[in-house]
């Protein structure tokens, strides 16, 4: 349905102008100047011809046939121009024209419109509010922007019209060959979605570029990312979020998360490869498009000056890359080749003295190791370094060993043929060798993300009628907070294990229950309308005898009440105290784009002070579980130090499972944290300590 916009037989440009200085005239003159090979009928009912061309007055005398309609218009006559494309059977549509939801007012009215109606047509749209489409392969520039790019196999999508202007006159600078641009604008009808879905089918893209700021529907575009980046990298900037979805939370997760970190877990879950920076977008897109996967992690650098090899070496350590270590025969291969004081483990220093052959035996020899599975080639410019020689061996031995080679010629004013050469070959070059290392660490994570099979969600036999008798009983009462006692019968409906709960409204209820329950005991606030008990003395630990818990009641009913005087007390929880174990924190908060988040932490206060936690968008089965554990900074001591037995994962594991599995079957829960989570050593399970649960309004 999209090769509308990219193999046209006839394009209308609708609102063409003569003067130079206006968008339709550039438009014309781009389609013109890019070669289409079929019809172009402007629409001008002030002019005769523009470009050569002969002008048509209205969309009515335009020759049958015309199947993309480029709108530069007055943003009111759009629609009722977009109804006469589909009676004349255009079927795709670029609306450049400016006006709509971005000025807000009647501007979004009109492209609400315009959405239900383009709809309703059976119409697609690209736009309103962008800059256009190209697709050099069949020689369409339907755009107003300066200049066509070279053909090439990668594709660029983005949100931002003004940065596509930008990269196509970079990607015109730099020769870079790209196979399709897209504008999206303001997305009233085509997203990014349809257009993921149409170029990973796309046999003239090899790689998929995308600036985004935002998505609406964060479970499709999951679905098409996921889809695509199995079959060819998907690379995305993602701006603007710091600011997009945030709200008020009450629960911990719901203040930790945002759609930052809703992004980088979806992102992460399907397989799309985030770049950081414009910069970084098409240092990952140029060894893509050029270079083969690496087949493990080893990276071998060669270099003609000592200093370069060991930034490229510490930027090894500080990533997943690992340095290869060269097989005997090759260091006798180097040792055979190179002076005395040439460097022959990785790094190999050919020294700065270096002509094209030390440097070429040097090559050769890292490149045949099977240990290694890519080659950085750096150099510096030194009176006897012979750079475009250099970049010919890169090039060279790149061609004939088939594994991913990377280069940093660091300089400038004498590198000109050089990176001409390397360009010819398609070998990447970067300023130096940091970017390098991070763009052949970005091509593994890819190469493991295609050889990953994602275990699908269990489904576990559940309460699902407890929960929602719970919840319905919260509605009722108009209360969207509920008190612990409903959220731990919520996560025990779901099987996490809890310890001895009796709710007591007096001392006497009190001493009784931790009498029977057995010495010592916890003592917890009870109140829908307290949700930080600590922070207001609602909480007592490790009561010995009758005697502590007498006190301890009476103590968190005076605090309670001096802090909260009108809150809702429903009594005293007695617990059972669980002793021994690591304490760690399960939460979920729905995110406004891709739902349900699940979060994963250390427990107790330390979640607030550290910070440190993973996120995934649920449902997620246990591999992602896993991952989300091994994820934090503070992994180590779940797996145990110094001599401590390792914490129970696999307990950790089912918790998320099941947690995942409860979000996803109750969409009205709109955050939860179950905070601590004690969990015992391998083998003896996991105690849910405290639960907090919030419902939308």
């Amino acid at each position: 349905m999209l090769d509308g916009f990219f193999k046209p037989n006839a394009v209308v440009v609708i609102g063409a102008s003569r003067d130079e200085g206006k968008v339709g005239f550039s438009i014309v003159n781009n389609l013109v100047q890019a070669g289409f090979p079929g019809p172009i009928y402007p629409v001008n009912p002030k002019a005769s011809e523009i470009r050569g061309l002969l002008c048509y007055s209205d969309l009515t005398q335009v020759p049958d046939g015309a199947d993309l309609a480029v709108l530069v218009i007055p943003p009111k006559v759009c629609l009722p121009t977009l109804e006469a494309c589909a009676a004349r059977g255009i079927r795709s549509a670029i609306v450049i024209s400016a006006g709509f939801k971005e000025v807000g007012g009647e501007g979004t009215e009109l492209e609400k419109a315009l959405r239900a109606r383009v709809r309703e047509l059976g119409i697609r749209v690209v736009g309103p509010n962008c800059l256009g489409v190209i697709d050099t392969k069949s020689r369409l520039n339907a755009t107003f922007a300066a200049g066509m790019p070279p053909a090439g196999e990668i594709a660029f999508l983005s949100q931002s019209g003004a940065l596509c202007t930008a990269i196509l006159d970079w990607a015109i600078g730099n020769d870079v060959g790209f196979s399709k641009f897209i504008s999206l604008g303001n997305k009233a009808d085509t997203s990014e979605v349809d257009f993921i879905e149409a170029l990973a089918a796309d046999p003239e893209t090899r790689v998929i570029l995308g600036y985004i700021e935002g998505v609406e529907n964060g479970q499709r575009f999951m679905q098409a990312a996921h889809a695509a980046s199995r079959v060819k990298p998907l690379i995305i900037v993602k701006s603007g979020g710091t600011a997009a979805g945030a709200r008020a939370a009450s629960s911990h997760t719901g203040t930790l998360a945002g759609s930052e970190k809703a992004f980088g877990a979806a992102f992460r879950q399907s397989g799309v490869i985030r770049a950081e920076s414009i910069e970084e977008l098409f240092n990952f897109a140029r060894a893509f498009a050029s270079q083969p996967l690496p087949t493990g992690p080893h990276l071998c650098i060669v270099t003609n000056a000592g200093g370069p090899g060991i930034i490229a070496a510490d930027a090894v350590e500080r990533s997943t890359v690992k340095m290869a270590m060269l097989a005997p025969e090759t260091v006798e291969r180097l040792r055979a080749a190179l002076p005395p004081t040439a460097a022959l483990y990785n790094p190999v220093d050919v020294i700065g003295d270096a002509r094209q052959d030390r440097y070429q035996a040097a090559l050769e020899a890292v490149a045949a190791d099977p240990g290694v599975d890519g080659v950085l080639a750096l150099t510096t410019p030194q009176a006897m370094t012979e750079n475009d020689k250099f970049a010919e061996v890169v090039g060279q031995t790149a061609k004939q060993t088939g594994k991913p080679f990377f280069t940093a010629f660091m300089g400038e004013a004498s590198l000109g043929k050089a990176r001409a050469v390397l360009r010819n070959y398609g070998i990447p070059q970067y300023p130096y060798p940091e970017p390098a290392v991070r763009t052949f660490e970005a091509m593994l994570r890819y190469r493991q993300w295609q050889e990953y099979a994602p275990v699908p969600p269990r489904e576990y036999a559940v309460e699902k009628g407890r929960v929602a008798l719970t919840i319905l009983e919260a509605r009722r009462a108009s209360r969207t907070q509920l008190g612990e006692r409903e959220a731990r019968e919520v996560i025990a409906a779901y099987g996490l294990r809890l310890p001895q709960n009796v709710l007591a409204r007096t001392v006497d209820e009190a001493v009784a229950a931790a009498t029977a329950m057995g010495f010592p005991v916890a003592l917890k606030i009870a109140s829908p309308d307290i949700l930080h008990k600590t922070d207001v003395g609602g909480v007592r630990l490790h009561l010995a005898d009758a005697d502590a818990v007498a006190r301890g009641f009476a103590a968190i009913d005076a605090s309670v009440r001096r802090f909260f005087p009108h809150a809702a007390i429903q009594g005293v929880a007695v617990q059972e105290m669980v002793v021994g174990g690591k304490e760690v924190i399960l939460g979920m908060t729905r995110d406004p784009q891709f739902g349900p988040l699940l979060m994963f932490g250390l427990g107790g206060i330390y979640v607030e002070v550290l910070k440190d936690v993973a996120f995934r968008v649920a449902p997620i089965g246990p591999d992602q579980a896993e991952a989300m554990i091994r994820e934090i900074r503070s992994f180590p001591l779940l797996r145990g130090v110094r001599g401590e037995k390792p914490s129970d994962l696999h307990a950790i594991v089912e918790a998320l499972c099941r947690l995942s599995q409860l979000c996803v079957d109750f969409p009205e829960v709109l955050e939860l944290d179950v905070n601590p989570l004690l969990v015992k050593a391998e083998g003896e399970g996991a105690v849910a300590i405290d639960a907090r649960l919030a419902l939308a309004a």
